[in-house]
């Protein structure tokens, strides 16, 4: 059955980066293309809009939203499946100096979660995590790295209280067989979790699933690094959104702007802008979103931007 996908706060991200018909626009996380097909819309035949994903079946999203908008005014488009963190060299490729609007929705589509790579511990799947083909996996960590760093790994990257109780359960099992599948890894961590953990709403092992899809893509160096970029490519009165799931990625992404703020570059949003009731209703995955805004070299963000105040 093909998932279905919807992308979170379309609406209010439209609302905050104002994109202009001639804008230089980067969606550097395709995703399930919601977003760049907003975005496409949004931009004129002077504008030009830059997709950029890792994993190629996002690319091949965003290559089936050109080529179903055929009206005479859309935008240049380049569609790059590469990361973020190498925005310098994509940019660079591209002849653009300088960009407008950037978007970062750093969430999971269902897209990914359906792929068969690990992502999802709803299913018996190979323990990848991987958004492109290469690279470590998610296995290889689990079977190689020691208690102790596996017990860090999850404390800091997943925030899970059970951290050391679960790395134990890890270790022990994979000295029976090594762990390969998300089943096996469920496994060991309903045997590192009192009873109880696995009555919340939250499945037990939502944090350790994050911690090791966050440390195979080395996502939070490679989020630092898109940010910076950016930052420091961003025009005049541009601005940069981003759509955070969790806390850690929120915290950086507060930092880089405010570091940015007190620096004299621009204006960042204090507080973050949420999904609305309605949104809420149809669609789970925004519970958790938190959008963030950055201008550069401006005085304040249009008024029409809500509930954000600066600092």
């Amino acid at each position: 059955m093909e998932p279905t996908h919807e992308s979170v706060l379309t609406d209010e991200v439209l609302t905050a980066l104002a994109v202009k018909p001639s804008d230089v626009v980067v969606d550097a996380t395709i995703g399930g293309a919601g977003h760049f097909a907003r975005l496409f819309a949004a931009l004129g035949v002077d504008g030009t809009l830059i997709g950029i994903d890792a994993d190629p079946a996002a690319a091949e999203r965003a290559r089936q939203v050109v080529a179903a908008g055929k009206r005479p005014s859309r935008p240049i488009v380049h569609i790059v499946n590469d990361n973020f963190r190498n925005l310098v060299r994509i940019l660079d490729r591209l002849h653009i100096g300088a960009i407008d609007k950037a978007l970062f929705d750093l969430g999971w589509s269902a897209y990914q979660l359906a792929s068969g790579r690990g992502f999802s511990f709803g299913n018996d799947e190979p323990l990848l995590m991987t958004y492109g083909e290469d690279g470590i996996r998610a296995a290889d960590i689990v079977n190689t790295a020691r208690e102790r760093e596996l017990a860090d790994l999850l404390y800091a990257y997943g925030e899970e209280r059970f951290s050391r109780q679960i790395a134990r359960a890890i270790v022990a099992k994979r000295a029976r067989s090594r762990i390969l599948t998300t089943k096996d890894l469920v496994d060991a961590v309903s045997q590192g979790t009192p009873s109880w953990y696995g009555r919340r709403k939250i499945h037990p092992a939502t944090k350790t699933f994050q911690a090791l899809r966050i440390a195979v893509n080395d996502e939070l160096d490679a989020l630092r690094e898109g940010l910076a970029t950016a930052i420091a490519r961003l025009a005049p009165r541009g601005r940069i959104a981003v759509i955070t799931f969790h806390s850690i990625e929120d915290r950086i992404v507060k930092s880089a702007f405010r570091e940015a703020s007190y620096a004299g570059h621009g204006l960042a949003s204090k507080k973050p802008v949420t999904a609305g009731g309605a949104e809420l209703l149809r669609n789970r995955r925004a519970r958790s979103a938190k959008l963030r805004v950055f201008e550069k070299n401006g005085t304040r963000l249009a008024s029409s931007v809500p509930a954000i105040t600066y600092v």
